[in-house]
C-alpha cells in the first residue's frame, strides 16, 4: 500500500532505471558505434532480401537499385517500400528466405480485412525476439525474479508468445492468462500476486472495473508495473490506469510484420517515448502521401527495415501508424513518440481529419464514461453521419448517461469540430476481440454479396 504523510513506507512502485551492468551492449553504443553497427547489419539484409525473396529482387531490379548500392544509411532511401497488400499476395510463405526446414515456428494476422499475413522465425529470430522482448520489459522496470501474467492472446497473434519468451529469457515467472475470463483472471492476480501485466490498455481497464465489481480496491493488487500496447493508447488513458491501479504503465511496441511486440519500449524513467531497438529494426518517417522521407522531429508514417531478421527479412515496410521520430534520452537509440493514429484509419469526415486518438481524449475528459467506444459511420443521402457509441462506467448512474452523452457531443464539436450523435450503451456492450475494441465501424460502404 502507499505510505501516508508521516510514514516510511516506500512507494509501490518499482519504476527505477537499469544499472549500467544490466544492460545489454547496445542500450551502451555510441551514436557512431550504432550506426556503425546499423550499416553493417542493413547491408546484410538488403543482400538477404535480393538473393532470397523473388519478390524483392523484383522491386529493387525495377527500381533500379541493389543492395551494393547502400553505401551509408542515408542510401536506404532509393529501395522501394513494402506493403501489406504485398505480403497478402505473397500468402502464405512467398516473404520467407530460408527453406521450410529453417522455420521453426509461424504466425499470422487475424485476416479479417482479407489473407492474413503471415511471418516465420527462425531459431535465431526466436531467440533475438526473447532478447528484445526481455530488453523491453528491463526498461519498464521488470527484473529477473518478477511474476509476469500476460493477458495478450496465444495463438497466431504475436503478442502472447512474444511477451512470454521475453519474460522468461529475462528470467521471470510467467503466468499464461492469455486473454478473455476476466473475472478469473480477476482472481489469478489475486491468487498468485504478479509484479507486472502485460495486456492492451483497453482490457486492462475491464480488469479493473471487474476488481472494483468484486468489491476489491485495484490498488491493493500485488501489480507494480503494466506494459501496454498492441492498440493506441493516450496520456489521459495512462494517467487513469496509474491512479486507478497505482502502477507505472508503459508503452510497448510492435507488430508482427517486423518481429511482434518489443520493437520498441517506453523507460520508466522517463515515460517520454518508446525508444527503439534500433541495432534490430531501422526506423524511418515519411510522408504518408509522397513516401518522401521526413526529417526527425517532423510526424508521418512509420516504416521499418529489419536488420538482423533471417526467415522473413522485411525492408522498408509501411506500417501506417503516425508517429515521430526524437533523440533518445534514457537510451541513446531514438525514440518514437505515443501512435496518433493510422494513416489508413484517418476518418474524413464532412471535410475534416478526425483520428479515434482525438475522440478517445475527450471521452476521457467526460464523467461518468469509460474508454471503451466505437465510431460508427453512415451515410444518409449524400451526408456522412458519425455516431460515438461509448460504454457507461459501472458506477455511473442511469440518470447521468444523458447528460454525460451531451457533454460529449459538445466537446467534440468544440475540439474537434464536427456534429456527432453519442449513444451511451452498457458496460461491456461492445464487442472486444483479442482484448481490443474495434475502434471504427464504417457502415458506408456496401456489403458484398453472399
Amino acid at each position: 500500500m502507499t505510505g501516508t504523510p508521516g510514514t516510511t513506507t516506500p512507494p509501490r512502485r518499482l519504476g527505477t532505471a537499469p544499472a549500467p551492468a544490466e544492460l545489454d551492449p547496445a542500450e551502451r553504443y555510441s551514436a557512431a558505434e550504432l550506426a556503425a553497427v546499423q550499416l553493417e547489419r542493413l547491408r546484410w539484409s538488403l543482400r538477404h532480401a535480393y538473393d532470397n525473396v523473388p519478390l524483392y529482387r523484383r522491386m529493387f531490379d525495377e527500381a533500379g537499385v541493389h543492395p551494393d548500392d547502400c553505401r551509408s544509411l542515408a542510401d536506404l532511401a532509393k529501395f522501394p517500400h513494402t506493403t501489406k497488400q504485398d505480403l497478402r499476395e505473397n500468402y502464405p510463405f512467398g516473404m520467407f528466405a530460408v527453406p521450410m526446414d529453417q522455420v521453426r515456428r509461424v504466425h499470422a494476422s487475424s485476416g479479417t480485412t482479407g489473407k492474413p499475413t503471415v511471418v516465420g522465425y527462425t531459431e535465431q529470430d526466436l531467440s533475438v525476439w526473447a532478447d528484445v522482448v526481455a530488453r523491453s520489459i528491463r526498461a519498464a522496470g521488470g527484473r529477473p525474479g518478477h511474476k509476469v501474467h500476460i493477458s495478450y492472446g496465444y495463438g497466431l497473434f504475436t503478442g502472447g508468445l512474444g511477451a512470454h519468451y521475453g519474460a522468461e529469457r529475462l528470467g521471470c515467472t510467467v503466468v499464461p492468462a492469455s486473454g478473455g475470463t476476466t473475472a478469473r483472471q480477476v482472481q489469478i492476480i489475486q491468487d498468485f500476486r504478479p509484479e507486472i501485466i502485460m495486456v492492451t490498455p483497453s482490457y486492462m481497464l475491464t480488469l479493473i472495473d471487474e476488481f472494483e465489481r468484486q468489491g476489491i480496491d485495484p490498488r491493493s493488487t500485488s501489480l507494480r508495473i503494466g506494459i501496454f500496447g498492441a492498440e493506441p493508447w493516450t496520456e489521459q488513458m495512462r494517467r487513469e490506469i496509474e491512479e486507478r491501479l497505482d502502477i507505472d504503465a508503459v508503452d510497448i511496441y510492435g507488430l508482427s510484420e517486423v518481429m511482434g511486440p518489443g520493437v520498441a519500449n517506453e523507460c520508466v524513467e522517463t515515460k517520454d517515448g518508446l525508444h527503439i531497438w534500433e541495432d534490430h529494426f531501422y526506423p524511418e518517417v515519411i510522408d504518408p502521401f509522397t513516401g518522401e522521407v521526413l526529417p526527425d522531429g517532423t510526424e508521418g508514417e512509420l516504416v521499418f527495415t529489419s536488420l538482423t531478421k533471417q526467415a522473413m527479412p522485411i525492408i522498408r515496410y509501411r506500417t501506417r501508424d503516425l508517429t515521430r521520430l526524437l533523440p533518445g534520452t534514457a537510451r541513446p537509440m531514438r525514440r518514437m513518440t505515443r501512435i496518433t493514429g493510422r494513416s489508413d484509419d484517418m476518418i474524413i469526415l464532412r471535410g475534416v481529419n478526425v483520428y479515434p486518438t482525438q475522440i478517445e481524449e475527450l471521452v476521457l475528459r467526460t464523467d461518468g464514461l469509460s474508454p471503451h467506444f466505437q465510431l460508427v459511420l453512415t451515410r444518409e443521402g449524400r451526408m456522412d453521419r458519425m455516431t460515438v457509441r461509448v460504454e457507461a462506467r459501472t458506477d455511473c448512474p442511469a440518470e447521468r448517461r444523458e447528460p454525460a452523452g451531451a457533454e460529449l457531443v459538445r466537446a467534440i464539436k468544440e475540439g474537434v469540430g464536427i456534429s456527432t450523435e453519442v449513444a451511451v450503451v452498457d458496460p461491456d456492450t461492445l464487442e472486444r476481440s483479442v482484448g481490443k475494441l474495434r475502434r471504427v465501424v464504417d457502415q458506408r460502404k456496401p456489403r458484398s454479396a453472399g
